[in-house]
């Protein structure tokens, strides 16, 4: 990161990090232990669900593919998913022989609708991978009634919602299984690493078991191996990998996340300043208000212009120190995936769109430069 620049996301740790990992030093354990166990107890309780439920990978991606093993894709399935996503999420997919079918989106929100899911369920529909995209809840609660009634299952991917709800209810709840991202650039950061969460308390367990090389029980000491003989024996239960979280990443997760709330209420400012000063800017339009019972984590923030303008606008941003981008590049224009979706929502809004720096380590000053030059930006190539 250039230090100069007004960076689109940015992590806030500090001595309460660097304390928390020092414990661990000191114990002479830096693998997984006692401090993934605490960050998961944590992390399902700030859910609102039994520890029973969730379970730690060492990435976001990780949970996705073992989700897309849980679900038992193949070759001939079929999943949908937005074409405004994470390159990981198709090429979980994808990796399991399936095909990534790509959905529109709302052309302002950003997040795909019932409809434009429903227009691409066919009988080969295993499935469909949902981005919340900024952090925003969407159209969860009427997808996972569709897919409820269809027969097919529900993941979430909740990377961008940390701390979102509708009507109180937990996104990454409504899901048969759910993943979060804790790497560098999200809210509540673990240095890296992800949560998977299951509505079905046995395939968590089975996910736990394939997060570790599929072991039935792990070599390594336990309180459980006082009492047996020859506890370095392991049985394997399937062919996996080894994609587990350790304790000095689950000590920096466990710290961030009784911050998440201070975290996500100075986003909301952010957002809520920005919403008021942009809405005097001829030619930019702002994210529409959340509905009634909907709580946002603010993950991002993003504008809307003249597709003309977008580029231009972002150079000059960029070339006065502050970071814009547009997240994410649409999917369905990505060879490898071989899709020939024709998506004019959301080629509309790739055009047009332009997120903002949104994070917690913004002063006031540095948000006020992003308004006033993205103000004068658009001012001038709107008016000549």
């Amino acid at each position: 990161m250039d230090p100069k620049m007004i960076n689109v996301f940015q992590p806030s740790l500090g001595d309460d990090e660097l304390a928390a990992v020092g414990e661990v030093f000191k114990t002479s354990w830096i693998g997984r232990g006692t401090k993934v166990a605490e960050f998961e107890e944590a992390w399902a309780a700030h859910l609102g669900v039994g520890r029973s439920h969730v379970t730690s990978t060492n990435s976001c991606t990780e949970a996705t593919f073992l989700a897309m093993e849980l679900f038992g894709i193949g070759p001939g399935d079929e999943v949908v998913l937005p074409t405004v996503n994470f390159v990981g999420a198709a090429n979980a997919v994808a990796a399991h022989g399936a095909r990534p079918v790509f959905c529109d989106v709302d052309p302002e929100l950003l997040n795909p609708t019932v409809e434009d899911i429903e227009r691409c369920l066919t009988p080969k529909t295993r499935g469909v991978l949902l981005l919340h995209y900024g952090g925003r809840p969407g159209y969860i609660v009427e997808i996972a009634k569709l897919c409820q009634d269809r027969g097919i299952w529900l993941m979430e991917d909740a990377a961008n919602a940390q701390s979102s709800s509708v009507d109180g209810k937990a996104v990454g709840t409504f899901g048969d299984i759910s993943a979060w991202s804790f790497d560098w650039g999200k809210i509540a950061v673990a240095l890296d690493g992800g949560i998977l969460y299951a509505k079905d308390p046995a395939v968590t367990a089975e996910a736990a078991k394939r997060a570790y090389l599929g072991m039935a029980q792990s070599s390594g000491f336990s309180e459980a191996h006082r009492t047996q003989t020859r506890w370095w024996e392991f049985e394997v239960s399937s062919f996996s990998r080894r994609s587990i979280m350790n304790d000095v990443q689950a000590a920096v997760g466990t710290t961030q996340l009784a911050k998440l709330r201070d975290f996500v209420k100075r986003r909301r400012l952010i957002a809520e300043f920005y919403d008021s000063a942009f809405a005097e800017v001829p030619g930019l339009h702002t994210p529409p208000p959340l509905p009634d019972g909907h709580e946002s984590s603010y993950y991002i923030y993003w504008v809307q212009m003249d597709p003309a303008i977008r580029d231009a606008v972002a150079r000059q941003l960029f070339d006065e120190g502050i970071y814009t981008t547009f997240r994410y590049q649409l999917l369905h224009k990505v060879d490898a995936y071989g899709s020939d979706a024709e998506l004019p929502s959301a080629e509309k809004a790739a055009a047009s769109t332009l997120c903002l720096p949104i994070h917690q380590a913004l002063s006031d000053s540095d948000i006020g430069r992003v308004v006033d030059t993205l103000a004068r930006a658009v001012r001038d190539r709107t008016h000549g």
